[in-house]
């Protein structure tokens, strides 16, 4: 089945999912493949199998055994590779000049259907994943992150980071690998994003060479999102030079309507120089080097958040700076605001759209997580039709006081001076 539209999309008969987005202009290609395999799919037990695994891809194949093999051929080309871990999904993408597109292909493919899994390079490269958790612990800006997740949701996978924990990482089993590799490493699970200089017809061609005998499985599902909190503040003590705070709400799912106004509520609030927080809280106060917002929409929930770094001292006052920006979102907006946090928005994504790397991100990981793919004119078009009014309705909605949550990394013991001032 073939749908024609800017991104061409075939579907294999055993279910894998293949777009390309044609940018005849260019001199590169990338190749991102996308897979639902993520945080939100593992157990306690299981937590970190896809961070460990997406590692392990890349330390040897059938074709090509060593490590070395595998980047040589990548490096020597002049290409560029990687690959990244989240909560729903896992990507491995590689950008080449192209000619070496057949290349890219075959190594990605290789690394996905034909992994050894070597036992002695598992083992291996367990200690360099705990020597990247033990990285994060050092970064108080990090650890601030995944504190107001595991504040907002507790005890499930949501909240933790998705590279698990030490404990965690160091009881995985070779066999609990090979297994998740198993359920969650099959075609109906998987989709071939490939964005640049390529024809749709060449590239169904080498995937269904590079994929034959590929058969579907069952997929395990993932976690649902529990919207409990134990608590709304937590303080986590860290000798820092810096105090870490981040202030989030509850926001809305990938496919909520909403999530337009939403985006467009962080830019107007903290995103570039012209923004509210950034006016207030270090133009006009001199408070904070970095501060922003953010918004983070997931499958059934997300985040719309604010995180600032400031010295200890200042901590409370950049506190009320950022409760009182957050207050003035539900109070007033003005159109030249508007405006201009969609010219900020379009353009970004306008020029985002140049890269062939972008542009195969953006067909891909909407394809696996939301079964649909928007061009950039339709989400131009979403966009536009946005209203103040909608930004009003939507931040009194979400911008509600008992929702509020606030995780704090630095010198501090208590709590005590920051929980009075939770209020909006």
């Amino acid at each position: 089945m073939v749908v024609e539209t800017l991104f061409q999309r075939t579907i294999l008969p055993n279910g894998l999912r293949v777009l390309t987005a044609p940018m005849p202009h260019t001199r590169s290609v990338t190749v991102s493949i996308y897979v639902g395999a993520g945080s939100r799919y593992e157990s306690d037990e299981m937590a970190g199998a896809s961070h460990f695994l997406e590692h392990l891809l890349f330390k040897g194949t059938a074709k090509r055994p060593e490590p070395g093999e595998i980047a040589s051929a990548i490096d020597g080309i002049g290409g560029s590779f990687n690959a990244a871990t989240d909560r729903e999904h896992t990507v491995y993408y590689c950008k080449v000049a192209s000619p070496h597109f057949p290349l890219a292909l075959d190594v990605l493919m290789d690394m996905m259907r034909h992994p050894t899994l070597d036992a002695t390079e598992l083992e291996r490269e367990r200690f360099v994943i705990l020597e990247e958790l033990a990285m994060v612990e050092d970064s108080p800006a990090q650890q601030a992150d995944l504190l107001i997740d595991e504040i907002m949701w507790p005890d499930q996978p949501l909240g933790r980071d998705v590279g698990g924990t030490p404990a965690s990482v160091t009881a995985l089993t070779r066999a609990q690998v090979l297994d998740y590799t198993a359920r969650q490493y099959v075609p109906n699970n998987v989709v071939v994003s490939i964005a640049g200089k390529v024809e749709h017809d060449e590239v169904i061609e080498r995937v269904g060479e590079l994929t034959a005998g590929w058969e579907p499985g069952e997929v395990m599902p993932w976690y649902p999102a529990i919207d409990e909190s134990r608590s709304h503040l937590e303080v986590r003590y860290k000798k820092t030079e810096q105090a870490h705070l981040c202030l989030a709400v509850r926001g809305i799912p990938a496919n909520h309507p909403d999530r337009y106004a939403l985006a467009l509520l962080s830019a107007i609030l903290g995103e570039g120089m012209s923004s509210r927080l950034f006016m207030e809280m270090r133009e006009r106060k001199g408070l904070a080097y970095d501060v922003h917002s953010y918004v983070a929409n997931l499958l059934d929930t997300g985040s719309f958040g604010i995180y600032v770094g400031v010295d200890p001292k200042k901590a409370t006052e950049a506190l009320k700076v950022a409760l009182g920006e957050l207050a003035s979102l539900k109070s007033y907006m003005t159109d030249l605001e508007l405006t201009k946090a969609k010219e900020l928005s379009k353009g970004r994504l306008l020029l985002r759209m140049e890269d062939t790397r972008a542009v195969s991100g953006w067909v891909g990981g909407q394809e696996l997580l939301l079964g649909q793919v928007l061009t950039p004119d339709e989400v131009v078009e979403h966009v536009e039709a946005v209203t103040v009014d909608d930004l009003q309705r939507v931040a009194n909605r979400l911008l509600v006081e008992d929702q509020l949550h606030l995780a704090i990394v630095g010198p501090f013991r208590t709590d005590k001076r920051f929980a009075p001032l939770m209020r909006l």
